[in-house]
């Protein structure tokens, strides 16, 4: 039986979105999502962020920044990042919405801010299944070279996880050998469904 996975940052733009595409291209059946209010994307200055609507289509945002100052948004990296997601799926996901999509094995958060968020979803939804899901941190900066980097540790670790018979027998080895390997130190849950 293979697992199912969810990629989760604050906007469903880089990090998580880094990890589906890597992920998806390797086979995984795997979602992404966001935690936030909205998607925020860079501007032209601190104080002047794009902001959207989760479920706007990346087709929209890219057309728009492209519109306002190609230059920018290219030299940025947020068009190249657009165009990733294009290929990837129609539009930001949040993670708070997504109670429809069903449950899964294994969240990926890249933010504590965000794995505290998908917990506490969790904590809050009717725990009816009672199926349990493995909630993991993996601290990741948000910039396209972090998240490049990001979504590698992340492929590997869901390739380390979908490898063995039982992750529940096995999860303590599997964290501590990808931190002693990696340098990273992850944070862990498990939450039920």
């Amino acid at each position: 039986m293979k697992l199912r996975y969810a990629m989760v940052c604050s906007s469903n733009q880089n990090r998580s979105m880094e990890a589906h595409s890597l992920l998806k291209r390797e086979g995984f059946d795997v979602c992404s999502y966001g935690t936030g209010q909205h998607v925020k994307l860079p501007g032209p200055s601190l104080r002047e962020p794009n902001v959207y609507d989760f479920g706007t289509p990346y087709k929209h945002m890219f057309d728009e920044l492209r519109r306002k100052d190609p230059e920018l948004y290219k030299r940025n990296g947020i068009l190249p990042m657009l165009k990733r997601n294009l290929g990837v799926k129609h539009a930001p996901q949040r993670w708070q919405d997504n109670a429809e999509d069903g449950p899964f094995d294994v969240v990926l958060s890249f933010e504590e801010k965000v794995f505290d968020m998908v917990i506490e979803d969790l904590h809050n939804r009717d725990q009816i299944l009672m199926k349990s899901v493995l909630v993991i941190n993996l601290e990741v900066k948000d910039n396209h070279e972090e998240a490049a980097i990001g979504g590698r540790l992340a492929l590997a670790l869901c390739q380390e996880i979908d490898g063995v018979e039982n992750w529940e027998d096995t999860i303590d080895d599997i964290i501590n050998n990808f931190e002693r390997k990696n340098r990273r130190k992850l944070l862990y849950s498990i939450s039920f469904y």
